[in-house]
């Protein structure tokens, strides 16, 4: 075992000396969405008996990460190829009407960050197109957040990817629902992810032992503290560079993918990725594909 771990650490190193030489902004080219394609499944792990219509939403109004674009042409590609999904693109807010979430099986939310002034994603854009008091556009905030948390109480599916965790940061029902609140990121660095359960169907595909990865590694609060959810994915908290000096993790683990049921609805998210260079590993897409699957009922619970 010992030497197990010893090969595979060398060989993460050595990984990680090419990836973080290749973390600049990959432009979104004919070329690289052909790469993608010819990576993407072909087909889902699990059965399905009809094409499931998604939301994948991308609006931002916080810090806007380069691989918004990268990251929805990935779930078309890998949609499309699979024959599971019909992807509805949009960053209007209007989408968290009821009558508009309840067209679709489930909600992709793509880094959706707000800003840290309120941490609220509806506020902060009704507060742009709507000239009204502060009341009134928090009321209506609240409105659109309740209905995305009926929504999924009701039967409907949510994804989140990487910054979504922030959407609506300071909402302990928000956080709930998707079982944390993002707290902070050390500097983006390598890190050894690891599977929970290396047996768990959405995982399985995964090399056992983990695999290499560079990203922000995300540290959460509120709800997370309940661990209320199935996790998926981990680091070790020691084994990551340039922590809060007053918040240092020297032991556990923090988890970086997780499921959780919520009424009706099924809700997952995944910190990975920061960066369109990870949608370049096999298995990552594989993963989202089978959490599109899980969030949509078509795996088993």
């Amino acid at each position: 075992m010992k030497k197990f771990i010893l090969t595979f650490s060398l060989a993460a190193f050595a990984t990680l000396n090419s990836l973080c030489q290749d973390l600049k902004e990959v432009a979104l080219t004919e070329e690289w969405l052909q790469k993608i394609e010819k990576l993407a499944p072909s087909k889902t792990n699990f059965p399905f008996s009809e094409k499931k219509k998604i939301l994948v939403f991308s609006l931002y109004t916080g810090f806007q990460h380069w691989v918004i674009p990268h990251t929805t042409e990935m779930i078309k590609i890998i949609s499309k190829k699979s024959g599971a999904f019909e992807v509805v693109e949009s960053i209007d807010i209007n989408q968290f009407e009821k009558e508009n979430l309840a067209q679709y099986d489930a909600v992709v939310m793509n880094n959706t960050c707000s800003k840290p002034e309120h941490r609220n994603l509806f506020w902060d854009q009704l507060n742009i197109e709507q000239d009204k008091d502060s009341v009134s556009l928090m009321s209506k905030a609240m409105e659109l957040e309740q209905n995305l948390i009926d929504y999924v109480k009701n039967g409907g599916g949510l994804f989140l990817l990487h910054g979504a965790v922030t959407t609506q940061n300071n909402s302990m029902d928000f956080s709930k629902l998707v079982g944390a609140s993002f707290d902070y990121h050390p500097p983006q660095q390598t890190i050894h992810i690891q599977l929970e359960d290396a047996e768990h169907p959405l995982v399985k595909h995964f090399p056992p032992n983990g695999f290499v990865h560079v990203d922000e590694p995300y540290f959460y609060k509120n709800a997370y503290s309940e661990l209320a959810f199935e996790p998926l994915l981990f680091f070790n908290n020691s084994e990551i560079k340039d922590q809060r000096k007053n918040q240092e993790l020297t032991a556990g683990k923090t988890y970086v993918a997780w499921i959780k049921s919520e009424g009706k609805g099924r809700v997952m998210y995944s910190a990975a990725s920061h960066n369109a260079q990870s949608f370049e590993n096999q298995d990552l897409l594989e993963f989202f594909l089978n959490g599109l699957q899980y969030v949509v009922g078509d795996t088993p619970d």
